[in-house]
């Protein structure tokens, strides 16, 4: 597993959206981070550290440097802009190296399915990633699944998938990925066009319909409001 290094500042004024805004058109990104049974600390990293991070190697080990200490890390979230899709917040993790860990990996596809070459069949994929348990020593790049075998009918499931150095974290019976005929693909109109929409009386609500709740956490105080929005 590469290791990599980023530097960090401490932020003095965390939550505060001046702040927040002059870090952002300074092409910085603000951060926390967080775990282990420690304090929190914010900080700010720059842009284009953290992008090349997610490009070269999304899972690796960071070490955050920091006013003369660092903390070994990954990112456990990102927070993007809802119209630019620009990164403006980071969640780091602490982790220690000899505790295990649960980290999502993403599933790499390789090999061209003989039920779509050969038999005219098409894929069907159903998991982009996958969540495994491992020393962050070990925590894989990706996880390959071949599709080279597969025919119309067949499937690759999570029980299929063998490792020595994680554990996966998913029902055994998931499907990954599978082989369908195109025929299935084809919708049928007449289902289609019998279908009627609900109609609810005005002012009331639908039956069985919930409230929503504030589930937001204290740090989406520091995300970007979205477009309208009054600050």
């Amino acid at each position: 597993m590469k290791e990599i290094v980023v530097n960090a500042a401490i932020r003095s004024k965390p939550g505060v959206r001046s702040e927040l805004k002059n870090l952002r058109n300074s092409k910085m990104v603000p951060a926390v981070i967080y775990g282990s049974d420690r304090k929190p600390v914010n900080i700010s990293v720059n842009a284009i550290d953290i992008e090349k991070v997610l490009k070269e190697a999304r899972n690796s080990i960071i070490t955050i440097k920091y006013n003369n200490a660092e903390e070994k890390v990954i990112i456990k979230e990102l927070h993007k802009h809802v119209v630019t899709d620009k990164i403006i917040h980071v969640d780091f993790h602490r982790v220690m190296m000899d505790k295990k860990i649960d980290i999502k990996v993403p599933i790499k596809f390789i090999g061209e399915a003989y039920g779509v070459k050969t038999q005219g069949g098409l894929i069907e994929y159903d998991m982009r990633e996958i969540t495994v348990r491992c020393l962050p020593a070990n925590i894989p790049a990706n996880i390959e699944v071949d599709l080279t075998n597969l025919k119309i009918g067949d499937s690759i499931r999570i029980k299929d998938l063998k490792s020595e150095k994680f554990e996966i974290r998913e029902n055994p019976e998931n499907i990954i990925v599978s082989v369908i005929s195109a025929k299935e693909e084809i919708a049928t109109p007449a289902a289609t066009q019998t279908e009627q929409p609900e109609v609810i009386e005005k002012g009331k609500k639908a039956e069985g319909a919930e409230e929503k709740t504030d589930s937001s956490s204290s740090k989406d105080s520091e995300k970007e409001p979205k477009k309208g929005d009054k600050k």
